[in-house]
């Protein structure tokens, strides 16, 4: 057969489309729904293990604005998870607080607070030290920590393993806790209380055995936070009290925990 006589086969592929219900749209919407859920009920579990307390100290450690808060948290921070406005417990790790004891069976179920400081002026003395600490460096916030004890309001200047507040085994302060103490005095320069200063250290003992111990350093270094206040201008006749107590009441269940050697500021209770 000649080419002229060969018919022309013409082929159609016939394509068929696929049906919106076979595309893979519908797995990317699927994959967000059960993440959703997900986090829905890993929020329902949260809610129900937990307290209010630790709860706010969650939202603190989320919320970037707030680099200390008056009201924290959570079981490892200074307030051991209570309240500092708690109204039925004291702080458990109180600094310094003389016949401690004795003050909790009395008034087990009193607020705790310093007279002429309301919550309301607690509460600007820390927004008014979040504000500083936030101008100067947010890093700062690391160091300072707050809680009530039977004595009064404690600000904790703890120092941290990569910025400390003193050089190693010397009472010579940093340019941190000189920030630190500025920040604070601004902070309490108006009120009327007496204060108290408390140096701690943590359970490394002197190599060299001599006669200089952490008795003396902790309060040689609570003089050196002393000095530093007196030098922003806060009023000497106000400071009450200035002390080392060595180990004896560790921040951290860790006795060489870092945070173990720090300066305690307390304003005192009006009735002290």
């Amino acid at each position: 057969m000649s080419d002229a006589q060969r018919p022309i086969i013409i082929r159609r592929k016939k394509v068929y489309a696929a049906d919106g219900h076979h595309g893979g749209a519908w797995k990317v919407a699927y994959a967000d729904f059960v993440t959703a859920m997900m986090a829905f009920f890993l929020l329902m579990w949260l809610l129900n293990a937990t307290t209010e307390q630790q709860r706010k100290g969650i939202a603190d450690y989320f919320n970037p604005n707030i680099p200390l808060a008056a009201v924290s948290g959570g079981g490892a921070d200074a307030l051991k998870g209570d309240s500092l406005y708690t109204q039925d417990t004291m702080a458990k790790s109180g600094s310094g607080a003389a016949g401690e004891s004795d003050r909790e069976s009395a008034d087990k179920n009193s607020p705790v607070k310093s007279p002429g400081l309301n919550d309301s002026d607690i509460q600007q003395k820390i927004e008014a030290m979040n504000k500083a600490l936030v101008a100067a460096d947010r890093s700062l916030s690391e160091h300072l920590k707050l809680k009530m004890s039977p004595e009064g309001l404690v600000i904790e200047l703890v120092d941290q393993t990569d910025s400390p507040l003193f050089s190693s085994g010397s009472a010579k302060p940093s340019p941190i806790l000189e920030a630190l103490v500025s920040i604070v005095s601004d902070a309490f320069s108006d009120v009327s209380n007496q204060i108290k200063i408390v140096g701690h250290t943590d359970n490394y003992a002197f190599s060299n055995g001599g006669n200089y111990t952490n008795w003396e350093l902790s309060s040689d270094r609570a003089n050196s936070a002393r000095r530093l206040l007196a030098r922003t201008g806060f009023p000497a006749t106000q400071i009450s009290g200035v002390e080392g107590k060595s180990s004896t009441e560790p921040f951290s269940d860790d006795p060489y925990s870092p945070m173990n050697r720090r300066i305690s500021i307390t304003i005192l209770n009006s009735d002290i």
